[in-house]
């Protein structure tokens, strides 16, 4: 099985973790305490082994088409806020559930994004070069959009030593980590093998991370059912609303087919990895943001298979593709 296979697939793979750890949840009460212990340190491995496959010691090259930059940049960081910041109104009135969905909402993806888009027929390399960027800006502006959204009382009173503990040890560690594992593998002969190997590591690090969660939390999952329905449609609709968005942007700036589906991809998936770390440390009365944002994570590996027929089938066709062939080719 390739590397690619794994990535195409691994929807099933979280899906089936989820399903396995409810289960064992159930039936084996007794391990919670273990996996607790375990969630963090898994956590930190798939965030450094993802953080590596962020081309971070090349920001330099990724500035280099401005007019690409400006559209994804003004794309993930002013018009997605605004436009959650406008749906505010008809988000579940639990503040754990609208926190949630603001976490993940707000932070663009900065690795399957790249897979999906090389699957869409988008220029892989912009997306490549706009991941190190997009991380850091999300890194920056996160704080602010909370505080921006949810005002000063949530920053102090919720936003604890825990969250801060958190973010520091599982996002900014394994970014240093990752950083000085590229530049290590950039200046030495025959390493460079090792960001290969570490790119299979994410998405089964990803699936023990969501096993455990659900092994742990499974009376919350349990009783979280019925507001599923209205997270689903929460992120279906952002999902439409980020395609149709990534469209406008891509004639304002008058962007290519493939860079337009490359700016479709980033504006539609969120990182909801990096987020999660932030999520668990909250106080308990938010455990309901941890499910908020595994369940985004979900559907939006779904709404990535549509994407990838409506982004280059509809929203970005070749220019040269008359309207029969592009009929004849959806059939």
């Amino acid at each position: 099985m390739t590397r690619q296979t794994l990535e195409k697939f691994q929807v099933l793979v979280y899906l089936t973790a989820i399903g396995c750890g409810l289960t064992v949840g159930i039936l084996l009460p007794g391990w919670v305490g273990i996996f607790d212990t375990l969630l963090w340190p898994i956590l930190a491995l798939l965030l450094y082994t993802t953080f590596t496959q962020v081309p971070l010691v090349h920001l330099r090259q990724a500035i280099s088409d401005t007019r690409f930059l400006k559209s994804a940049v003004i794309g993930n960081f002013l018009l997605i806020p605004a436009l959650v910041w406008g749906t505010m109104y008809f988000l579940p009135i639990d503040p754990a559930i609208r926190l949630g969905i603001l976490l993940v909402l707000l932070v663009p993806c900065t690795d399957w994004f790249v897979t999906f888009t090389h699957l869409g027929g988008g220029d892989t390399k912009y997306a490549i070069a706009f991941s190190p960027i997009s991380l850091l800006l999300q890194i920056a502006f996160l704080p602010f959009y909370l505080w921006l959204f949810l005002g000063e009382t949530f920053v102090v009173t919720v936003a604890r030593q825990e969250m801060i503990a958190a973010f520091a040890g599982l996002i900014v560690l394994p970014l240093m980590g990752a950083f000085i594992t590229e530049k290590w593998v950039e200046k030495t002969p025959g390493k460079v093998e090792l960001l290969d190997n570490l790119a299979w590591l994410p998405v089964p690090f990803l699936g023990l991370v969501v096993f455990i969660i659900a092994a742990t939390q499974v009376n919350l999952v349990t009783a979280s059912f019925g507001i599923l329905g209205q997270l689903l449609l929460v992120f279906v609709g952002f999902l439409v609303i980020a395609g149709l968005s990534a469209r406008a942007l891509a004639h304002f700036f008058g962007l290519p087919t493939s860079q337009g589906r490359v700016l479709a991809f980033s504006l539609g998936t969120r990182n909801s990895f990096v987020v999660l770390p932030l999520a668990l440390a909250l106080p308990p009365s938010y455990d309901l943001a941890v499910v908020a944002i595994v369940f985004q994570s979900l559907v939006e590996l779904l709404g990535m298979v549509v994407y990838l027929w409506w982004v280059p089938k509809k929203l970005f066709p070749q220019p040269n593709e008359s309207p029969m062939e592009r009929s004849g080719s959806n059939e």
